[in-house]
């Protein structure tokens, strides 16, 4: 089970309320809130791509470039000691640190 939908390249959160008994969720990735909510599957669906559409209309009007999440660049903070042992694993194998870095985590993400 997915606990996540995409829709227009955003992505959005699948939750769960149990005590309102809602699901509801947030398109992740980017600073402007965009939320949604529906009590079942289908309604969750459609108020997250309404919302979607929504967003990217108010941007449309307001004459502004919509947020995408996931350009590709994002900082990482990690102690020195890992950064020095990185660095030196990367310049052992004859590649930048950040090719060393893109290809850990596509190893570690790939399912």
């Amino acid at each position: 089970m997915k606990n996540t939908m995409e829709y227009k390249g955003y992505v959005g959160s699948v939750e769960f309320s149990e005590e309102d008994k809602v699901l509801f969720g947030q398109v992740m990735g980017i600073r402007s809130l965009i939320s949604y909510e529906g009590t079942t599957a289908q309604e969750l669906l459609e108020d997250f791509h309404g919302a979607v559409e929504d967003y990217l209309e108010l941007c449309q009007a307001q004459g502004i470039e919509p947020e995408r999440a996931y350009k590709g660049s994002f900082n990482v903070r990690i102690s020195p000691e890992l950064h020095r042992r990185a660095a030196i694993c990367a310049a052992a194998r004859n590649m930048s640190l950040n090719s060393l870095v893109e290809q850990s985590l596509e190893k570690y993400v790939t399912v």
